[in-house]
């Protein structure tokens, strides 16, 4: 098949869900062709099966916001002729399930048919797409795509609840490249973050106040009253100075180490203990799935689509969110007890692999199939 993928760049769950699953599309053959307004963060291989499209928005003085949607619904169109595409899967609402719409009726004209499939990830539908500014189009695009699927049960009906959708929504889980993950820890790294044998504590986000931060560094502070432990933040976010400042109040500051964003964090992840992931709400949590392949347990809350991924007592501990209090308990105990932390990590590892790549990929081809010709197929 020639699939078109469309997506955010960046770091977020839907861009990385996105390039990863139209890497793995590649391996198994098929031509794929990311349409964005820059590389993929996660586009770091070269295979003979990828391809990529820079979306272009010319500046004019006419102008105070340059017209994004309409260039890259005018580069759908062109990718889409000259390359004679399939299908296109777009990874987000907004703007890419409209601009999609608007090649479909460009294309339409044109006697061209382009089946058009929408990946709903969560803010599009749970913070940004409630915006009355927003929401008629991106009830009235996701109702025009020709399937629309969620990363979670929890976002599937968050979407139902929260928009007039006329269609059946399929809930298709984000998925993991566990033998990424499951590296052997480097010993000489973990000795370099903790010298002298400290609990290595693991949050990773885009820092923003969805995401809690300011409880990952309270949990922290209270590890710390109980054992030598190390913080590590890994990405970064507009409440980094809050984090800062707090760790200071706490007086736990020299422990906890900000490394940015990283494009390997499988080498983080695999020398660590413990990942916290108290979020406000987490459409599926990739972070905290991509840490259970690393063998991680995860404290987390019990938001959104988290239960479906971490389970309480098996992979790790669920609390509702702000308990700051019990995630610190949970945390405490299972890095004070070294047979139950080593039988959470294994079960950890296990129930990851039910997310594993090479599971949900078929998925997504069985989907494609049924909107593809006979001749792609």
């Amino acid at each position: 098949m020639r699939i078109g993928i469309v997506c955010y760049p960046t770091f977020g769950g839907s861009g990385v869900l996105a390039t990863e699953l139209g890497k793995a599309l590649a391996d198994k053959g098929h031509s794929v062709h990311f349409i964005t307004y820059q590389q993929p963060v996660r586009l770091n291989v070269f295979s003979a099966n990828i391809y990529y499209h820079e979306v272009r928005v010319p500046t004019y003085p006419l102008f105070d916001y340059p017209p994004y949607e309409v260039a890259l619904a005018s580069t759908m169109v062109d990718v889409i002729l000259n390359h004679d595409l399939d299908l296109l899967h777009v990874h987000y609402a907004i703007p890419h399930a409209s601009a999609a719409y608007l090649a479909k009726q460009i294309l339409e004209k044109q006697g061209v048919k382009i089946p058009v499939i929408t990946t709903l990830h969560g803010t599009d539908i749970t913070l940004v797409g409630k915006d009355k500014t927003y929401a008629p189009v991106v009830t009235f695009s996701i109702n025009e795509s020709d399937a629309i699927t969620a990363v979670s049960s929890n976002l599937r009906e968050e979407t139902y609840r929260s928009f007039k959708i006329n269609k059946e929504i399929e809930v298709i889980y984000n998925f993991v490249d566990v033998e990424r993950f499951s590296k052997k820890p480097i010993d000489a790294f973990r000795q370099v973050i903790a010298p002298h044998g400290e609990k290595i504590i693991v949050h990773a986000s885009n820092f923003r106040k969805v995401k809690r931060v300011n409880d990952v560094v309270q949990i922290f502070a209270e590890i710390r009253k109980n054992m030598p432990a190390k913080l590590l933040m890994v990405g970064d976010g507009p409440e980094r100075p809050v984090m800062e400042n707090l760790a200071r109040e706490l007086n736990v500051f020299d422990d906890v180490r900000f490394l940015g964003k990283q494009d390997q964090i499988e080498e983080i992840l695999v020398v660590s203990d413990l990942f916290l992931l108290p979020s406000d709400y987490e459409s599926f949590g990739l972070a905290a799935l991509e840490a259970m392949a690393a063998r991680m347990p995860v404290i987390s809350s019990n938001a959104g689509g988290l239960p479906e991924i971490n389970i309480d007592g098996v992979t790790g501990y669920l609390a509702n969110v702000g308990d700051v209090q019990k995630m610190s308990a949970s945390a405490i105990e299972l890095l004070s007890d070294p047979e139950k932390h080593a039988r959470f990590k294994q079960q950890a590892f296990d129930h990851a692999g039910t997310f594993a790549i090479q599971n949900i990929i078929p998925i997504y081809e069985k989907l494609y199939s049924r909107f593809c010709r006979m001749d792609c197929q």
